[in-house]
């Protein structure tokens, strides 16, 4: 039995991949400094009990393979003794790339936003049309219970992240997917501590494209100028997939309410399946058309389609109902990036026209945290009533660089939208609680646990 070590096995494609490993046979172990739900659920769920923090020891001479994380630097103690001791190593990427992708026909979801939904969706098509794929998400898909599948398939479905492999190779992970179908639905400067601007994530997205054969498809987002830019890039077939005419996947007469969005898709301006799917928003609208192109290339029929559609569960943290308490509804998602923070907000608000809709916004991220973010931040949250920011997570960003939080809540109520600057969680849990009135929304925004805020919140609306 093989013996594989985890170091940083908290990341959610970490976890994740540990997980398949260990369903694979291997035997799995791996430390984290910090580990939270989701994935230290998920992790639990396998018997995988992660070692708290990091220690040279726990890294023994019997283990067969390091898999190193791209959060991970020299100086790490348990690295410094992979590399002492000569022992053999990888990062994440090469090493799903080794165990997996080769066998397989890669479906491979990128792009700034939506991959995870997205990617969500093509294995749920698949799976209940009975094609068995293997799967890996950056998050849990809840149709699946899981970020992960492993089938007998042919097809492999893959978040591609455009994020760096580890610290000894800094070029993006989905470089390593070996894509046969691709899905570029938008482009975004994003990931300002691997990025150096947004020229730096063209090229690597190009380089994507570039490794797609002959016989393959590059799917690109229609409404997004970056992502239809990529074509001229394609030796492969090149679909597009929007909202904008002439877009060969299109959807038209769409219409949202809280139950969800209805819409219909044309393919090539005739007509390919009517809709009804469960998620809110525009952006899930042309996360919908994607997954369904990709399917379809695969060879779903149009009415297996639909019905997968319309079962669709979505993903955790991704505008996720955590409870109701007074007939207020708070949710969990991961909008970390202006652009989704802006289409998440107005997501809700098609959906709940005439409900006061709050956005409490925590800037945790490499790029959330910097100050280049302020203006498109500022712009993003005016689609809230009620707006909350708490202090910067990353105050190691330094001071002239780093989002001032006061800042934008200044911007904010110059243009008129009711906003706060409130430090700490407790804070923003308490005045919330003693404010928030029956029929409201609070969207709870972060990529990160922020101090389990969802239940403190949900408890002291109970107790209000």
């Amino acid at each position: 039995m093989r013996r594989v070590h985890f170091i940083g096995i908290g990341g959610t494609a970490m976890a994740t991949l540990a997980v398949m490993l260990r369903r694979r046979g291997d035997q799995v172990q791996g430390s984290d400094g910090a580990i939270y739900p989701p994935m230290s659920d998920q992790l639990a769920a396998e018997g995988i009990v992660p070692f708290e923090g990091y220690r040279a020891e726990q890294v023994g001479d019997d283990v067969d393979l390091v898999v190193v994380g791209n959060a991970i630097s020299r100086g790490n103690i348990e690295l410094e003794a992979v590399l002492d001791r000569k022992l053999r190593y990888a990062s994440l990427p090469e090493v799903v790339r080794d165990e997996f992708l080769w066998q397989t026909r890669s479906l491979v979801v990128a792009g700034t936003h939506g991959k995870t939904t997205t990617a969500a969706i093509v294995a749920w098509l698949l799976t209940r049309a009975g094609r068995d794929p293997s799967v890996l998400l950056g998050g849990v898909a809840q149709n699946l219970g899981a970020g992960y599948r492993l089938g007998q398939g042919a097809e492999f479905v893959i978040e591609g992240d455009e994020y760096d492999s580890a610290y000894f190779d800094k070029t993006a992970k989905f470089l390593k997917y070996l894509p046969d179908v691709a899905i570029v639905g938008n482009i975004e400067f994003d990931h300002a501590d691997i990025y150096e601007d947004l020229d730096a994530i063209r090229l690597a997205f190009r380089r994507l494209v570039r490794l797609i054969p002959d016989r393959g498809l590059l799917l690109l987002g229609a409404d997004r100028v970056e992502a239809s830019a990529l074509a001229l890039e394609a030796r492969c077939r090149v679909e597009s997939f929007g909202l904008s005419t002439g877009a060969d996947w299109r959807a038209v007469d769409v219409a949202a309410s809280a139950r969800g969005t209805t819409f219909g898709i044309s393919r090539g301006g005739e007509p390919f399946a009517e809709v009804a799917s469960p998620l809110l928003g525009g952006y899930n609208v042309r996360n919908v058309l994607a997954a369904v192109a990709m399917a379809a290339d695969v060879g779903l029929e149009p009415a297996s389609i639909a019905e997968g559609v319309a079962s669709f569960e979505g993903v955790r943290r991704r505008l996720e109902p955590r409870g109701e308490v007074r007939g207020v509804t708070v949710y969990d998602d991961f909008a970390h990036h202006p652009t989704a923070v802006a289409e998440t907000l107005a997501g809700v608000r098609a959906a709940y026209p005439g409900r006061r809709v709050w956005a409490i916004f925590e800037p945790r991220s490499a790029t959330a945290c910097r100050r280049v973010m302020e203006a498109d931040l500022t712009a993003a949250l005016q689609g809230a009533d009620e707006v909350v920011l708490p202090a910067v997570f990353r105050a190691s960003v330094p001071e002239a660089e780093r989002l001032s939080a006061e800042r934008v809540v200044a911007a904010l109520s110059a243009q008129g939208v009711h906003a706060r600057f409130l430090p700490t969680v407790d804070e923003i849990v308490r005045v919330v609680a003693s404010e928030a009135g029956e029929g409201d929304r609070i969207v709870v925004m972060s990529n990160g646990a922020f101090e389990n805020i969802h239940v403190k919140l949900l408890a002291a609306l109970g107790d209000a």
